[in-house]
């Protein structure tokens, strides 16, 4: 690379695709953890890979100390390494749905999608070994730490839910009525004026927004039930998956007809923020 500076020393230009699909990419001469949520805090995250580093690193250290030919001991732990381990690298398009299918059907790797999927694991008892026996976390530090996080887990998705169903029962579905009724009336008034007049407009709005409404509350109360339901769970864990197999669904069910509301009502009548407004407006 020329920096057109003659007293500065010459470098290779980096060729390396900067790959912003990967949720840990190599970028010449490091690594970019890239697949860190937007709340919480990098401690963890690096707790975790330091502690794996290190654990590599103790491996090759003891073996190395006692080889007879360090060169050639190292040599073939190198080729192992890569050997066993090279399933994990990828430098295709992250986001595409084929290299889901490639990691976990082709390559045998894990694919943990849900909290619920990914806490229990970190008492697997290799991951506890190694960070006990690093002098990172104490059995019961991990335990704690499992429950804390699944914990936090379920009260923000319970939070979210319970916000969710009072969103659209006291602001969507009102003022999906309120725009259906005025269109109603509309159309009388038009009746009123002429007989004649079809009013296939209002006709057609007035019975997909109640079709919408109906289909809100039914959504939001089933939700409420879900959420109800979570008292019964033995434990954490179980509360957990009682929430990403039935209360993340059921979320997720009630958003479209809300989100098709939204779409059909008038804005003055719509009392969120809409999608065009979070992403154009300047306001």
């Amino acid at each position: 690379m020329k920096l057109g500076v003659d007293v500065l020393p010459g470098f290779n230009r980096d060729t390396t695709d900067r790959n912003r699909t990967s949720p840990f990419a190599f970028t010449g001469n490091k690594f970019e953890f890239r697949m860190l949520g937007s709340s919480n805090s990098i401690a963890c995250a690096n707790i975790m890979l330091n502690s794996a580093v290190a654990e590599t690193l103790r491996i090759y250290a003891d073996r190395l100390e006692i080889a007879e030919n360090f060169e050639t001991e190292l040599h073939r732990m190198i080729r192992n390494t890569i050997k066993n381990h090279k399933r994990i690298i990828f430098n295709g398009n992250g986001y595409d749905e084929n290299w889901i299918w490639e990691a976990t059907e082709k390559r045998g790797l894990l694919n943990f999608r849900t909290t619920a999927d990914c806490m229990p694991h970190l008492l697997d008892k290799k991951n506890m070994d190694m960070l006990i026996s690093h002098g990172v976390f104490t059995e019961a530090e991990l335990k704690s730490r499992y429950e804390i996080m699944l914990e936090n887990y379920c009260k923000t998705i319970v939070i979210e839910a319970n916000t969710m169903v009072n969103m659209a029962k006291t602001q969507i579905v009102p003022a999906i009525e309120a725009y259906a009724a005025d269109t109603a009336k509309a159309a009388a008034s038009k009746k009123t004026l002429d007989s004649t007049l079809v009013c296939g407009y209002e006709t057609g709005v007035v019975r997909k927004l109640a079709a919408l409404a109906d289909l809100i509350v039914s959504k939001a109360e089933e939700l409420e039930t879900a959420l109800i339901s979570l008292d019964k769970a033995e434990d954490i864990g179980a509360e957990s998956v009682m929430i990403r197999d039935t209360v993340l669904g059921l979320m997720s069910e009630l958003r479209i007809p809300c989100d098709e509301a939204e779409t059909i009502t008038a804005k003055n009548y719509w009392p969120l923020p809409t999608y065009a407004d979070l992403l154009f407006g300047i306001k």
